[in-house]
């Protein structure tokens, strides 16, 4: 495993939380938040060699984790602050987190959601109940817009991750995974601002003396955002530089300070994973386990497939949430299963004349993959005026049988070049 950490669980108190405060926020929050279920996996199992189970939170209330912590930070509000209404930014899950506690506790929610924000996503949080406004086009702007309406208008502010209330509500999910699998030795968590890591790994830290051992905690970045390995190596925060991510819902430029404190004491690594890793993640979770998750909630399991945790004995893998667009499902299908060499696109060059076309799909067809879809041109870069290059999207059954076609085509004569 990179980025290896050693935890500091000696006799300092963490900061944040205390146990007492995380079972208090289970308390508060059972009558809204669903007890997701552990979910084993036999062909993560397989792959580890330990016993591997899913923590389900992709099937949460709101498609996610956030609505524990939103809850328990709404709940702890005073009667004054509940008065002047909440407000805040979000890409989706937190809005919708805090819109659906909002409901519940009878407070007026404002939420700011960037532009082009994913329409289920915003669909849902108005259907909470939540008044929308769409600001920015990435969550920065987004979020300095709703501080801004949260000063003028006295609103309170929800931050989606850097409080102790909302790790607290984010702990419980140790609370529930210690009564489903006591012997658990590895909790596998998405990180994106740390409030759903520093959360588990803070109460599996303060558990340890009762336990009599310590739960390893490892947490996953997507490797477009991820300040946490840096800032780690450093001691100190340090913001990152994003690029543009499949995980969006982990996409951010800087660790919450009190989740950086925690997970820099509590967590045991911290590793990144490559976007084509958490498609490749996507399909494997659609496929093997039947559970329709979104990228970030998936990181977890693409960490496991590309070899980068290992672990020794009974492992939970968190599933951090569900909410992903449908046309986006679409295109990370696509991306996962030509990741897995299971969707072939290749280029070939051709005499300019009958028949060529028929040979190439019986050739493939006697490879036995299978095509979906043909493009033919005459005008492609480098052609000479007798040739013709089709583009041949194919079916196959992974990196052997893909390999396995093209030396078929080659050994007909052809020259077949792949396209990414």
């Amino acid at each position: 495993m990179t980025d290896q950490l050693t935890p500091e669980l000696a006799t300092e108190p963490l900061p944040g939380p205390s146990l007492d405060d995380i079972r208090a926020a289970r308390e508060r929050v059972a009558h809204v938040v669903s007890v997701t279920p552990l979910e084993h996996s036999s062909y993560l199992s397989g792959l580890l060699g330990s016993p591997t189970w899913f923590k389900a939170e992709s099937l949460q209330k709101t498609g996610s984790y956030k609505i524990r912590g939103a809850y328990n930070r709404l709940a702890r509000l005073s009667e004054e602050e509940r008065a002047r209404g909440v407000v805040a930014a979000s890409a989706g899950n937190h809005a919708q987190g805090v819109a659906l506690a909002a409901r519940e506790l009878g407070i007026h929610a404002t939420i700011f959601m960037p532009i082009g924000v994913a329409l289920p996503k915003l669909q849902a949080t108005r259907g909470y109940g939540a008044d929308v406004v769409l600001h920015g086009h990435v969550v920065d702007e987004t979020l300095h817009a709703a501080a801004e309406f949260a000063e003028r208008t006295g609103a309170v502010l929800i931050p989606p991750f850097d409080h102790p209330d909302v790790v607290a509500g984010q702990g419980t999910i140790a609370l529930e995974i210690l009564d489903q699998l006591p012997d658990v030795a590895n909790v596998i968590v998405p990180i994106g601002g740390g409030g759903l890591a520093s959360g588990i790994a803070s109460a599996f830290a303060q558990l340890a003396p009762t336990l009599g051992r310590q739960v390893r905690v490892v947490g996953v970045q997507a490797a477009n955002a991820a300040p946490y390995p840096v800032s780690l190596e450093a001691g100190e925060i340090i913001a990152v530089a994003t690029a543009p991510t499949i995980a969006d819902g982990i996409a951010v430029a800087r660790p919450g300070a009190l989740n950086f404190e925690i997970i820099r004491r509590a967590v045991d690594g911290v590793v990144t994973v490559e976007d084509d890793e958490t498609a490749k993640a996507l399909v494997m979770l659609l496929e093997r386990a039947k559970l329709v998750v979104e990228p970030a909630g998936a990181v977890g399991v693409a960490a496991v497939l590309s070899d980068k945790i290992q672990v020794e004995g009974p492992t939970v893998i968190v599933l951090s949430g569900a909410n992903i667009d449908p046309m986006v499902m679409e295109r990370v299908i696509s991306r996962g299963l030509a990741a897995s060499a299971r969707y072939l696109k290749v280029n070939i060059p051709l005499p300019d004349r009958p028949g060529q076309l028929a040979r190439i799909a019986e050739i493939i067809a006697d490879a036995n993959a299978n095509v979906v879809e043909v493009l033919h041109t005459r005008h492609g870069s480098g052609l000479q005026i007798s040739e013709v290059q089709i583009e041949i999207h194919m079916e196959t059954r992974g990196a052997e049988h893909a390999e396995l076609v093209l030396d078929h085509l080659r050994a007909a004569g052809y020259e077949p070049r792949l396209d990414a």
